[in-house]
C-alpha cells in the first residue's frame, strides 16, 4: 500500500510539473510602430544594408508610461500563470555582455555572419512569445481611453500566433497603465488561451525553426561531393528526417553550394531533460558531418530560430 502511495505521488509531482514546464516564457515590447510613432527607433548596418530596429533601451530611459505598462502587462500575464522576461533586465544583461565578440568569422577566411540587435534581444531573453505591445490615449472633453492592439509572435519565427486589440470605455482616469488594464482585461483570457494553445502544438509537434546549410568558397567539399554513392546534400536530408519531430522539414533550395530548410520542426525537450533550442538541435548536423564523413564545419545562428552550417572549415 505504501508503495502504491509512493507511486501515486511521485506521478502525481511529474504532472505537475510537465504542466508548469509547458507554460510559455513571454517578454513584452513595445510594438515597432509605437516606437517609430515616439521616436524611439535606431538604425544599424547589417551586410551593408541599413535597417531601423527599436531603441528600447532609450524608450525605456525616456517614457516612463512605458516601464509602468510593461509592468502592468506582466501583472496581467503573471494572473493568468504566464512566466515573464522583464526587457530592462534583458537589455543590462546584453550590456553586460558585451566584450563578447560582435560578430562571428571564420577563422581560415575572415567571412562574417551577422546578428541585428534584435536578434541578440532574442537570444539573451529565451522567451518563447514576444508581446508586441501598441496603445494610444484619446481624448473627449474630460474623459480618456486607450487603443490598443497585442500581437503574440513566436520567438523563433517571428509568426504570429495570438492576437487582441480594442477599445476600452472613456474614463476620468489620467493613468496610461489603468487605462490599459480596464481596456485589455476583458481580452485577456481568449489572448493567453491562444497563447497556450500554440505553445501545446510546440510540444506534441516540433518547434519551428529554419536550418541554412553553405560551404566556404575555399572548400574541397560540396553538397554534390558523393560518400559511399550519395551526394552530400541527400545524407544531410536524410539526417533531418531522422532527427525531426515525424519527419517534419521543408526543402526550398539546393544547389551545390548551399541548401535552404524551412518548417524544420525539432523537439521541444532533448533525451537528457536539456530544452532544445535550434543552435542545440543543429550541433547534432556538425557532429555527424565531422565525425561520419570528416567534414569541418562551424555552426552559427541567428536569434533563437535560425541555425546556419558552413562546411569546409571553421
Amino acid at each position: 500500500m505504501k508503495k502504491i502511495l509512493l507511486l501515486f505521488v511521485a506521478a502525481l509531482v511529474s504532472t505537475v510539473c510537465f504542466g508548469q514546464a509547458k507554460k510559455p516564457t513571454i517578454m513584452v515590447v513595445p510594438s515597432d510602430a509605437w516606437c517609430s510613432k515616439n521616436g524611439y527607433m535606431t538604425v544599424y548596418e547589417s551586410q551593408g544594408v541599413r535597417q531601423s530596429i527599436p531603441d528600447y533601451k532609450k524608450a525605456l530611459q525616456e517614457n516612463p508610461d512605458l516601464l509602468l505598462v510593461i509592468s502592468k502587462m506582466g501583472e496581467i500575464m503573471a494572473d493568468r500563470g504566464f512566466p515573464l522576461k522583464d526587457l530592462g533586465a534583458v537589455l543590462r544583461s546584453i550590456e553586460n555582455n558585451a566584450a563578447e565578440e560582435s560578430v562571428t568569422m571564420s577563422k581560415e577566411t575572415g567571412d562574417v555572419i551577422a546578428e541585428s540587435p534584435l536578434d541578440k534581444l532574442k537570444k539573451s531573453a529565451r522567451a518563447d512569445i514576444i508581446m508586441q505591445l501598441t496603445w494610444t490615449v484619446n481624448k473627449t472633453g474630460p474623459k480618456n481611453s486607450i487603443t490598443f492592439n497585442i500581437q503574440g509572435l513566436d520567438a523563433y519565427t517571428d509568426k504570429q500566433i495570438a492576437a487582441a486589440s480594442g477599445t476600452g470605455e472613456p474614463s476620468f482616469s489620467a493613468e496610461v497603465p489603468l487605462l490599459l488594464e480596464e481596456s485589455v482585461i476583458a481580452h485577456m483570457d481568449n489572448f493567453a488561451g491562444q497563447l497556450q494553445s500554440h505553445f501545446d502544438d510546440l510540444f506534441e509537434n516540433g518547434r519551428e525553426i529554419t536550418l541554412s546549410c553553405r560551404r566556404w568558397s575555399g572548400s574541397d567539399v560540396d553538397f554534390e561531393t558523393e560518400f559511399d554513392g550519395e551526394e552530400l546534400g541527400f545524407l544531410i536530408e536524410d539526417w533531418l528526417a531522422a532527427n525531426t519531430v515525424q519527419g517534419r522539414f521543408s526543402t526550398v533550395d539546393a544547389t551545390e553550394n548551399m541548401m535552404l530548410f524551412e518548417q524544420v520542426r525539432i523537439p521541444m525537450v532533448a533525451p537528457n531533460g536539456r530544452a532544445v533550442d535550434a543552435r542545440y538541435w543543429a550541433n547534432g548536423l556538425r557532429r555527424e558531418l565531422e565525425s561520419k564523413y570528416g567534414i569541418d564545419a562551424k555552426l552559427t545562428v541567428r536569434g533563437l530560430g535560425e541555425a546556419i552550417i558552413t562546411i569546409g572549415g571553421k
